[in-house]
């Protein structure tokens, strides 16, 4: 079966209507001249183009010039109609649904310029038997019109597609789907068609034409199976059509729709995006450089889109494909087509290849990625349809649109793991590696699709993916132990005794330390929140938190960063009480050590220092020593700014400490800048303050989504206490930031609980 078979299917009828129109012609009253009216029958919508499945209504339209009276046009109609109902005329013998309209060129104008649908299904018509000069009259009307009113069209149509996707659904992700008005499926195909007529914008229709096939394939097959015109897929006909299709088995079909789905959808996505933002800002192609806003090496935002630039391509930049996706996902913005079909070929060429393992910025840009949250998702999309993802991720292959039939599941296992990630971004406040949690996310159920247990197969695979993206052998180890016991503390807690101390054992025996539990726990949250309500309630919600609760208090050790160790050397430079500044490249990066008089105050104005010197802080340690403060500095550098040299930032930060430049002012001019860019929905910044973590200092965690300028209004809001940092851990990971602060009275030890409750305040409204 095929586009031959429907294609037949529309002969056939058209041989039927033309006998049963000459029939009725006949059946005038003998004294009306033939000669002196028109009449025509013209197929639109899905006849008109040929795509009748066996359920398919006929649509059809009766053209007349307005000559015949009231009563022999009625007859005419009835004579052509009744045979087709009662399966009685011509060659059919099979009653047919027809939708049909009696109508002059003015009312069939009048009609289309009215009614959405009819204005549509005009775009297909065609000469069925008859005068072919009215119904060429007719066409004309239609696309002109159409193309003339084509803004307000396409508004309606929009609007109309956005209520069938809220009524009907995903395609891609339904466990029954609809294969014709479920989102991604053949009345979208319709709808972009019909966008192309207008001329607004170019559609890649050629992009969707496979879908096209397969879509109408499995319904011309289901419509066989079932008997029936309906357009849903069960689950008892999709072994059936699986079957006569050739298919190994039903999810190898349901495999196949789901991806034809996200392929229209896609494409559908791009159009709307185009529509949007065409003729704002330049062509929104691989690039005019003129027209876009430079956003890191070698990526750009032009008409609202994420560009890589076009000599970016010259060069072999491993990370240029993840830096574009980050940055994209970051804003909030698409990347763009022609970018991502760019990097499919640049790819293919041979450039750009990851090594192994991963440079740090690569796995940076990941984390970066996935962490956007809702916005990764548009992101993602675009890269897999392009097969970027595989190039990177090729264990992501045997999952593309994997279908998990069962009624917990709402999505395909590919899908599901995205929204797993999508909800553990909105969980990164809670967790000391949110890097961690986010990398473990996207792929806890990267062993599906095996009749092996799914979490022991993943634990095996995910293992030398870590290690290729990089990751320290602890961080694999704890990334392997979260997705080979992501279903632990959800099957434990609702099938336990949580009262029995053999159950919190159990969790003991598994989960080595407090920060994999609290990474597990924000996975079990994520994960059975992308699953659905039928897989988490807040039932088992308490229940988990319950059981993490006491699992807590059976452990010992501490998440909290540890102080830097100085070593000899570090101790009796710190002694000279000079200022001594360091370069050297570093993993792509640079290594700044600075040791420098210490002041109140001090890692807010070196921060500020590097921060103008466009040097973006990835880590750092920093520990008093005497009257010194050793600081350990790990930097990218901004693309477009000079190198650092140490001469360079230690007249800076001398300068600084003098009071001889407004830091302040001018971090807030920088910041400026950036606030003209879009932004994604973060999580609030969070303040957590240990009392009794430290016998000394009194221990402030500041967890916030990265920014520029950020690290130095932590130390402001330090200093306006009137306190002293003693020892700071600032790291970044992704997109996220985890500072650690190890703050004293100045001239004293800790502080005072009131007085720690103060300094979170102002740490909290210094961060909003």
């Amino acid at each position: 079966m095929g586009t031959r078979e429907r294609r037949e299917r529309s002969d056939q009828s058209d041989r039927t209507f033309s006998t049963l129109f000459q029939s009725a012609l006949d059946a005038l009253p003998a004294e009306l001249n033939r000669n002196s009216f028109k009449m025509a029958i013209a197929a639109v919508g899905g006849y008109g183009r040929g795509e009748l499945s066996p359920g398919s209504d006929l649509d059809i339209v009766l053209l007349h010039d307005g000559k015949l009276s009231d009563s022999d046009l009625l007859s005419f109609t009835n004579a052509i109609l009744y045979p087709m109902w009662d399966g009685a005329g011509g060659e059919s013998k099979t009653p047919r649904k027809i939708d049909h309209s009696v109508r002059t060129r003015s009312q069939t104008r009048e009609a289309g310029q009215s009614d959405l649908r009819v204005a549509m299904g005009l775009l297909d018509i065609r000469l069925i038997c008859g005068d072919a000069e009215i119904v060429a009259s007719v066409q004309h009307d239609a696309i002109d019109q159409w193309r003339r009113n084509s803004k307000d069209y396409i508004k309606k149509l929009r609007d109309s597609l956005t209520e069938r996707h809220q009524r009907s659904g995903e395609l891609a992700y339904l466990l029954e789907p609809d294969l014709k008005e479920a989102r991604g499926g053949l009345r979208d195909i319709t709808a972009l068609r019909a966008v192309a007529l207008s001329g607004a914008i170019d559609i890649p229709l050629d992009r969707i034409s496979r879908a096209e096939s397969l879509l109408h394939n499995v319904r011309e097959s289901l419509h066989i199976q079932s008997g029936r015109d309906r357009d849903r897929l069960l689950f008892q006909e999709q072994d059936k059509v699986a079957k006569e299709l050739k298919y190994a088995d039903a999810d190898a079909l349901m495999s196949d729709v789901a991806q034809s789905a996200r392929d229209v959808d896609y494409v559908l996505e791009y159009t709307w995006h185009r529509l949007d933002h065409r003729n704002k800002d330049g062509l929104g192609r691989i690039l005019r450089r003129t027209r876009a806003t430079s956003v890191a090496k070698g990526i750009s935002v032009s008409n609202q889109e994420v560009v890589i630039d076009a000599d970016a391509f010259i060069h072999d930049d491993p990370g240029l494909g993840l830096r574009a996706s980050a940055t994209a996902a970051q804003l909030g913005l698409p990347l763009s087509m022609d970018s991502c079909v760019a990097l499919a070929q640049s790819i293919k060429d041979g450039l750009g290849k990851l090594p192994n393992p991963w440079p740090r910025e690569a796995r940076e840009d990941l984390v970066s990625l996935i962490g956007a949250g809702v916005a990764m998702v548009r992101v993602w999309e675009a890269l897999d349809q392009e097969a970027i993802i595989l190039s990177w991720l090729p264990e992501w292959t045997p999952l593309r649109s994997l279908p998990q039939r069962n009624a917990l599941h709402r999505h395909t296992v590919d899908r599901h793991m995205v929204e797993t990630a999508v909800h553990a971004a909105s969980l990164t406040r809670r967790v000391h590696r949110p890097d961690l949690l986010l990398v473990a996310a996207l792929f806890h159920d990267l062993g599906k699709g095996d009749k092996e247990d799914h979490s022991v197969r993943g634990a095996r695979i995910i293992q030398p993916l870590a290690q290729r993206m990089g990751f320290s052998e602890p961080d694999v180890e704890t990334i392997r132990t979260l997705v080979e016991h992501h279903l632990l503390l959800p099957s434990t807690a609702t099938r336990r005794d949580l009262n029995d101390p053999v159950t919190i054992a159990s969790i003991l025996n598994v989960i080595p330390d407090l920060q994999t539990l609290e990474l597990l726990h924000a996975l079990s949250i994520a994960d059975g929140e992308a699953t659905g309500s039928g897989a988490w309630s807040e039932w088992k919600a308490k229940l988990v938190s319950d059981l993490v609760a006491r699992t807590r208090s059976a452990m010992t050790g501490t998440t909290v960063a540890q102080e830097l160790e100085l070593s000899e050397e570090e101790r009796k430079i710190a002694d000279l009480g000079v200022l001594r500044v360091s370069v050297g490249a570093r993993d792509s990066g640079y290594a700044i050590d600075i040791i420098a008089p210490d002041q109140p105050g001090l890692l807010s104005i070196v921060a500020g220092v590097l921060n103008l010197a466009r040097l973006d802080v990835r880590s750092a340690r920093t520990k008093s020593h005497g009257s010194s403060a050793v600081m350990k500095w790990i930097v990218d550098l901004d693309p477009n700014a000079p190198i650092p040299t140490a001469e360079k930032l230690q007249r800076e930060i001398e300068d600084a400490l003098r009071g001889g430049v407004d830091l302040g002012k001018r971090i807030s001019d920088r910041a400026r800048s950036y606030a003209q860019l879009p932004t994604i929905p973060v999580p609030a910044p969070e303040v957590e303050v240990f009392l009794h973590a430290s016998v000394d200092s009194t221990v402030f965690e500041v967890r916030s989504h990265d920014r520029p300028g950020l690290l130095f209004r932590i130390g402001e809001a330090i200093t306006r206490c009137g306190v002293d940092i003693h020892s700071a851990i600032v790291t970044t990971l992704g997109a996220e930031a985890i500072d650690t602060l190890y703050v004293r009275e100045i001239g004293a030890g800790p502080l005072s609980a009131e007085r720690a409750d103060q300094v979170a305040q102002e740490l909290a409204s210094a961060l909003r």
